[in-house]
């Protein structure tokens, strides 16, 4: 994958993750900019996520730490880049729960 090729997918993705936050119906506000989505949940806590090029990687912090997700282009997902890989969508789900004391499911595309 081409780094023009990953920032348009990075882009696209975090683009979606707001689509989800509005079809969820959750309690969550969101802002992007140049690449950088903020998520806020109404106790202050925040979910951040990047887009790192260099290392085509999504990088997601959240008050239980920094995750880092690859893109498997077989599956065509974004995974988490440790032993569990654990599809962005689910962890983001259960993380957003966790932060904003409330069920939050969110659904790929």
């Amino acid at each position: 994958m081409t780094e023009s090729e990953f920032r348009d997918l990075a882009d696209q993705t975090i683009e979606d993750i707001q689509t989800a936050i509005d079809d969820s119906g959750a309690d969550v506000d969101y802002e992007e900019s140049g690449g950088v989505l903020t998520l806020e949940f109404d106790n202050g806590s925040k979910i951040i996520f990047s887009r790192q090029a260099p290392v085509k990687q999504l990088w997601m912090a959240a008050k239980s730490g920094g995750f880092h997700f690859d893109y498997d282009e077989t599956k065509q997902q974004w995974l988490l880049d440790s032993d569990t890989h654990e599809e962005l969508y689910a962890m983001l789900s259960r993380l957003a729960s966790e932060q904003g004391g409330e069920p939050v499911a969110l659904a790929a595309p």
